[in-house]
């Protein structure tokens, strides 16, 4: 019987996380590390999803509305945009697996512009476990979406984090508060 559940890595790339990222979090981003690899394992040994929505950009777009907000960032083909530490060695040895695979995305939220929804549905999945950066704003528009969409969703507290300490810790309990998320 196929697996209900999926398990989305959002954003853990080096723009995001490593000391010489673009945007990042820093030590916070990066003590995720060993958390989303033992995850990743799991879910996957268990024959779960394992899905990596990954931000793309191209530096200064004039359309798109980040590039007033935030730096150049997760630019393709860059180092910016790899994954980060060991996520990026864990991807490398089960990206040609049916159950694991990483798509670009372009706004917050994973589902935005992508075919996410469809992907999952087809899989007959219905819940959602949620790791990554930042839990204040693509975790946090990813779970919104997928609130909306009917997705259950689990919040891996330890496998998320943010730049901003005062937003992370709003969106734990608004995903918990107002999303009805389980936070393990």
């Amino acid at each position: 019987m196929p697996s209900k559940q999926a398990l989305l890595i959002i954003d853990y790339t080096n723009d995001f996380v490593a000391d010489q990222g673009a945007l990042t979090c820093g030590q916070p981003g990066q003590l995720l590390a060993t958390p989303i690899v033992t995850l990743a394992d799991q879910m996957r040994t268990a024959g779960d999803w394992v899905l990596l929505p990954t931000d793309v950009h191209t530096p200064n777009d004039p359309y798109h509305p980040e590039s007033k907000l935030f730096p150049p960032h997760n630019v393709r083909n860059t180092w910016g945009r790899e994954l980060y530490g060991p996520l990026k060695d864990w991807y490398a040895e089960h990206q040609d697996e049916a159950t694991v695979w990483q798509f670009d995305k372009t706004r917050y939220s994973s589902f935005a512009g992508t075919d996410l929804d469809l992907r999952l549905r087809e899989r007959h999945v219905d819940t959602l476990h949620l790791v990554g950066v930042c839990t204040d704003i693509c975790v946090l528009h990813t779970a919104v979406d997928a609130y909306n969409l009917g997705y259950q969703l689990v919040i891996h507290e330890n496998a998320v984090a943010s730049f901003d300490a005062a937003g992370h810790d709003w969106a734990l309990r608004h995903f918990k508060n107002t999303l009805g998320a389980t936070i393990v």
